[in-house]
């Protein structure tokens, strides 16, 4: 069984977990580009996006800093990486598309949970110790970028879907937030910590038992 934060050192469960970020976000932010991509628009593709390039996707705070500053605290690490730029205009399906792009990322990071679970569930009694854990800080940093991107929040991926069926006094209003920047996240950040810490953490602590078989607990 593995625990987190069970190891004695530190230094290598954030290194663990920094590998883990740039794979998963990786991959997150490059589906975002691949999707837009294959439904028409090729603005990602013209801004360098389309690329599984780490350098391209990844923010030093909020892809890096956020994360390991979480993990190092005791709490399930989160955070964004750099946006994808796409015009929905271009997209097939209209708005639509757009939820489509926004969902591919945090889909991504779920379907490489479930693997990765799938892997700890058929051969993790084989396998070594400090395997079981660098395979389940996996899956519980694809799970926590899942859960947390899609809150449905703007900006993050998750509000691509309600812009695509709230109605338009709501999509007013989620425009207003969107334009406030990092205020916007700010204002999110403190509701967050204040209201949605503890259901998230239940959430993620239910989804991790259930991909990995009860391999991983935190």
């Amino acid at each position: 069984m593995v625990y987190w934060c069970s190891m004695n050192t530190e230094v290598l469960t954030l290194v663990i977990v920094f590998v883990s970020i740039i794979i998963s976000m990786t991959l997150h932010e490059a589906m975002h580009a691949f999707t837009s991509y294959w439904l028409g628009d090729d603005t990602a593709k013209h801004m360098g996006r389309l690329t599984l390039n780490p350098l391209a996707h990844i923010d030093l705070f909020t892809t890096i800093l956020l994360p390991l500053l979480l993990v190092a605290a005791g709490a399930p690490p989160f955070g964004v990486a750099k946006p994808v730029p796409f015009n929905p205009t271009r997209l097939k399906y209209g708005e639509f598309g757009a939820a489509l792009v926004g969902l591919a990322g945090p889909l991504t990071n779920l379907l490489l949970a479930g693997i990765t679970g799938l892997v700890l569930q058929l051969f993790g009694a084989d396998l070594p110790s400090v395997a079981q854990y660098i395979l389940g800080t996996f899956v519980l940093v694809n799970l926590s970028f899942f859960l947390f991107n899609i809150i449905p929040f703007p900006p993050l991926d998750g509000s691509r879907f309600l812009y695509a069926v709230a109605p338009e006094p709501v999509k007013e209003v989620m425009l207003q937030i969107e334009g406030m920047g990092l205020a916007a996240i700010g204002i999110f950040f403190v509701v967050f910590y204040l209201f949605l810490s503890a259901p998230f953490a239940r959430l993620l602590a239910i989804m991790l038992q259930f991909l990995t078989g009860g391999t991983v607990v935190i």
